[in-house]
């Protein structure tokens, strides 16, 4: 999400903040794990997005940040982001075929703080284009992760993603990035996915907790918003990919704070 003016004091949490953070990011990361066995042939993005609201709800007793958010208010709890769709997809009544790429955006809210997270998930059999684009892009999303350190500049986040995504022959979206996160869905700082020096006069302090969440495009970077004034998808209709963590600035370096379960190797994997 980033449709909102954000002010640009970048806030250093608390003990007690960051304890508050660490369970609205279990949250999140747990809606992912659940959802995943439902991603399958014939199911509707609509359908996925009530079985995750009623999950946040009944189940954690939070509140699904995107629902009601911005303007025009978003109106689901959930963005599904299918194939071409750079971000901000709204769920609704497509049903999801055999190789489709889809990125399930999930935001808890709980006890006054966000837990922002996304995964992408394919349907059936993987077409080799978007398995490729998506496994990229995750390693995209790592290398950046691991440029997070006390005293880092955060241009150093921007250059390894997109040295990582060119190396590949992909490209960068420039228009969405990641932010800082907290009581509010959108703070201070902006986290950009590409290389900007701009980006090197603010360095990393503990403390600080912000997204880092690269949209990589099979073609080219450009993008276009739908007249639904949410839905971002590829000017070129080429596959679109992304993945988000929440990400805490430790002493001693970082602390992903939405990791799943089936991550705990994640480091492997590149």
């Amino acid at each position: 999400m980033a449709k909102t003016q954000r002010d640009q004091t970048i806030t250093i949490k608390t003990a007690d903040e960051i304890a508050k953070m660490r369970v609205a990011g279990k949250l999140a990361a747990d809606v992912l794990d659940m959802i995943g066995e439902c991603v399958k042939q014939g199911v509707t993005t609509d359908e996925l997005n009530q079985i995750c609201h009623d999950y946040i709800v009944n189940v954690q007793q939070a509140i699904p940040a995107p629902l009601n958010y911005g303007t025009p208010p978003f109106p689901k709890s959930i963005c599904t982001s299918l194939n071409h769709v750079v971000c901000h997809g709204i769920p609704g009544d497509k049903k999801l075929k055999s190789g489709d790429a889809l990125n399930i955006d999930i935001t808890v809210l709980k006890d006054g703080y966000h837990g922002d997270t996304s995964k992408m998930f394919h349907v059936g059999e993987p077409t080799i284009a978007g398995k490729r684009l998506s496994h990229i892009t995750q390693q995209c999303m790592y290398l950046g992760i691991l440029e997070v350190r006390p005293g880092a500049p955060f241009g150093n986040i921007g250059k390894a993603i997109q040295r990582h995504a060119h190396a590949h022959n992909y490209t960068v979206v420039e228009e969405f990035c990641g932010h800082g996160i907290g009581s509010r869905f959108h703070e201070a700082p902006q986290i950009l996915h590409y290389y900007s020096k701009d980006s090197d006069k603010i360095v990393m302090e503990a403390g600080m907790i912000f997204t880092i969440e690269p949209m990589i495009n099979q073609g080219k970077r450009h993008l276009k918003i739908l007249p639904d004034k949410w839905t971002a998808v590829t000017k070129d209709h080429k596959l679109s990919a992304q993945w988000e963590h929440t990400v805490l600035v430790t002493e001693e370096g970082f602390e992903i704070l939405t990791l799943r379960t089936e991550e705990a190797n994640w480091r492997d994997s590149l």
